[in-house]
């Protein structure tokens, strides 16, 4: 087995060695959300071991006040304050960064999206970080050819890229040209814990709601998913569609939500903090985006137990089965969408198995503690 592979889903956590150093992970990102690839990164910071693993977080901007409330407790966090990186302000960053590695001796950097790598990934080289890590999760619907010329120069620089998907790693692969062996699939994880004891979904009452999380970007295809509500609306009139996010289409989707009627009929949230509060009164969960790599959102309409409707794009149809835990339908295809809700609210009990299908396979492969696992035996077997 390469250096860079571990095993995928350790059953029992392995004890700490008592003998053993922790291997310092750095871990790089441009701010802190409640974005999935975010909420992933600060979960895992949180749960792991500090007898194996010993974290330092680093941003690139991080000054607004939710990136500093979202800040672990237990985490050294240095914040850059570089909204440009070519700035003097980046340059002044590049020393204060080298300085903070100086310090701390990372034996590993982890970065996260474009900037933090631009700037982490030679400043690491430069200060002998032994192992760079780079995250891809997303199947790059945004990379442009300027990206992948910026890639290209980085990439004799970084060990090994991290993917959250055998999709996404097939991309990367076949896509931007990177080795087999230097691409490794870390799967996602979600906690269940905060998702216990919910009741199954009930898809024969008189009101029946649908739910999504998601930014309202466009690559999440909110204004798909208010076409399609107009066209199910007139068919199954119990319907209430509800989305827990915001984003730069916030004021675009409001004036499509009045120009198809649709009311209170079709409720934008905003941003949510307590997401399983807000899924605890969803019947139906969808997913209707046109890219993904492993969704967060997905997960946790999995964990649940919600009846889920999904686009096959991404990780999607991996996690839920299409049939036996949920229903997969084309991206782009609101028809289908329709029709998918349409068979859950016909077969009621089929749609409360499928929840529960859907939260038994999050709780084997998938839960919080397994993915920290994977995490922490990669590092450690990828130091050695």
């Amino acid at each position: 087995m390469s250096a860079l592979l571990a095993p995928r889903r350790p059953s029992v956590a392995p004890e700490a060695d008592p003998a053993a150093d922790p291997v310092r992970v750095c871990f790089m990102i441009d701010r802190l959300t409640r974005a999935g690839t975010e909420s992933q990164l600060l979960a895992l910071v949180r749960e792991l071991d500090r007898r194996r693993i010993e974290p330092t977080l680093v941003l690139l901007d991080g000054e607004d006040d939710i990136s500093r409330a979202l800040e672990p407790a237990d985490c050294p966090v240095l914040r850059l304050g570089v909204r440009k990186l070519l700035s003097r302000a980046g340059a002044r960053a590049a020393g204060r960064l080298r300085s903070f590695w100086r310090e701390t001796r990372p034996d590993v950097l982890q970065v996260y999206f474009i900037d933090s790598a631009y700037l982490g990934v030679p400043v690491a080289t430069l200060c002998g970080v032994p192992k760079v890590l780079r995250v891809r999760n997303n199947l790059g619907y945004w990379v442009t050819e300027r990206h992948r010329l910026f890639d290209r120069v980085l990439r004799p620089l970084v060990n090994a890229t991290l993917t959250n998907t055998a999709a996404g790693r097939q991309a990367l692969v076949e896509r931007d040209g990177l080795s087999p062996d230097r691409v490794v699939v870390l799967e996602n994880g979600v906690d269940t814990v905060r998702f216990n004891r919910f009741m199954l979904p009930d898809t024969s009452k008189r009101r029946v709601r649908v739910g999504c999380v998601a930014n309202l970007r466009p690559v999440k295809n909110i204004d798909g998913l208010m076409r399609a509500a107009r066209a199910a609306l007139d068919r199954f009139p119990q319907l209430v569609f509800e989305v827990a996010g915001d984003g730069e289409q916030r004021e675009e989707l409001e004036r499509l939500r009045t120009d198809l009627g649709l009311g209170d009929r079709f409720v934008l949230r905003g941003s949510v903090a307590d997401v399983a509060g807000f899924l605890r009164r969803v019947d139906i969960a969808v997913l209707p985006s046109h890219s993904e790599g492993m969704s967060n959102a997905l997960l946790e309409y999995m964990s649940a137990g919600r009846a889920v409707v999904a686009t096959d794009v991404g990780a999607n149809a991996t996690l839920v089965q299409h049939g036996k835990s949920g229903l997969i339908v084309p991206p782009g295809d609101g028809a289908a969408l329709v029709e998918a809700i349409g068979q859950l609210l016909a077969h009621p009990v089929r749609a409360a198995g499928y929840g529960a299908a859907a939260r038994t396979r999050v709780e084997k492969e998938y839960s919080r503690d397994a993915m920290t696992r994977r995490f922490e035996t990669f590092y450690q077997d990828l130091v050695k």
